[in-house]
């Protein structure tokens, strides 16, 4: 098959990347637009593969998007090109409704044309979104399933929910093959460091103080990326047409209870690396005043993706956490041209200026 993913070059968009290019003998079309969180480096393992392409390109560009699929002829389309992080929603919301919105109509559009002239046998077009949408719940509350009603909190979650309803609309009016999917929080290699667990891995090696949101109680349901890359391949190919399936890792976790294990994790394996003066890593630990509308659990039922596809996450929350400290202490080159900007020099186009040092968050989620 011909497969376009877009958003290639962000975490869970080069996590699948890497999946199709070593595990089977696809073609892939990388789109992306190369933002701040779009890093060519994340992919350097298969760049020279000859079943990879990368194609720098706005979703929102609808000229740009009929030319490639029109010289692409794509079989299979996963969306996952979106802004994702919700504390820069709340400090600027245009640019998510901008990209998550206008981009996924633009790239429907595109979709719609070139289906409805090629017919294509089998083409598929896989809407990758977030548990987000669905709201947040109580401790006692049952987990999210495919048919919980839509209660997004902040505008991003409110951008992808209307990003859902539009890839669903586009099926049941023009008869557009979707198949959709809502994962829980990812994480693993190549995270972005704004993100709550390489944000604090990060500043625990560099002795600075390790902020949580309020109590840190907000419990997250927490998915190693290479688990959801093999089930996004699994749903955009097997998965039922009209139909959504719930990706999760079945590892409920209040957000202090993550800080701790990861602290835990570098005691034992960065020890060496601790900075000077610091007697244990949760010293670090401090407490920040709460976002506004903040979700408090988030919490996926992942019957239907079990017992239809017989997907279940490999990685348990232990073995995946481990696994990822390991990740970033054996990996500074990669993280640090990110926090001193440098890695922008990888993007096409990039002729003049200096690159500038990423602006992150005290807290992060």
């Amino acid at each position: 098959m011909n497969i376009i993913v877009t958003g290639g070059a962000g975490f869970i968009g080069s996590a699948v990347i890497r999946y199709l290019i070593q595990n089977t003998e696809h073609n892939v079309i990388n789109v992306d637009k190369l933002t701040y969180a779009g890093n060519l480096a994340s992919l350097k393992d298969i760049e020279r593969s000859p079943n990879y392409v990368f194609m720098q390109s706005d979703i929102c560009d609808a000229s740009h998007m009929d030319e490639i699929f029109e010289t692409v002829q794509p079989d299979l389309v996963m969306h996952l090109a979106a802004e994702s992080h919700v504390d820069r929603s709340i400090e600027g919301s245009a640019e998510f409704i901008h990209t998550n919105i206008i981009g996924t109509h633009t790239l429907l559009e595109a979709a719609r044309k070139y289906w409805q002239k090629s017919q294509k046998e089998g083409f598929r077009f896989h809407h990758i979104s977030t548990d987000e949408v669905y709201g947040d719940l109580e401790a006692h509350d049952p987990a999210f399933t495919e048919t919980t009603a839509y209660a997004p909190s902040s505008p991003y979650s409110a951008s992808k929910a209307s990003s859902d309803h539009l890839v669903r609309a586009w099926g049941r009016t023009y008869g557009l093959p979707i198949v959709m999917s809502n994962c829980s929080n990812n994480y693993g290699h190549y995270q972005f460091p704004e993100k709550l667990i390489p944000h604090m891995i990060l500043n625990a090696l560099s002795g600075k103080n390790l902020p949580i949101y309020g109590s840190g109680q907000q419990v997250r349901d927490w998915l190693h990326v290479d688990d959801h890359a093999e089930a996004l391949f699994l749903i955009a190919t097997k998965g039922k047409l009209d139909e959504t399936y719930n990706v999760g890792g079945e590892s409920e976790k209040q957000n202090i209870d993550v800080v701790n294990t990861l602290c835990t994790l570098l005691e034992e394996l960065a020890a060496d690396r601790k900075p000077e003066g610091l007697n244990q890593f949760t010293d670090l630990i401090t407490y920040v005043t709460d976002r506004p509308g903040h979700d408090q659990r988030y919490a996926v039922d992942i019957t239907k993706i079990k017992t239809d596809l017989g997907w279940s996450p490999k990685h348990t929350f232990e073995s995946g956490m481990r696994e990822t400290v390991q990740w970033y202490l054996s990996n500074q080159e990669w993280w640090q041209a990110v926090l001193d900007g440098s890695y922008q020099l990888e993007r096409i186009g990039t002729t003049t200026g200096e690159p500038e040092a990423i602006h992150i968050k005290e807290a992060a989620e």
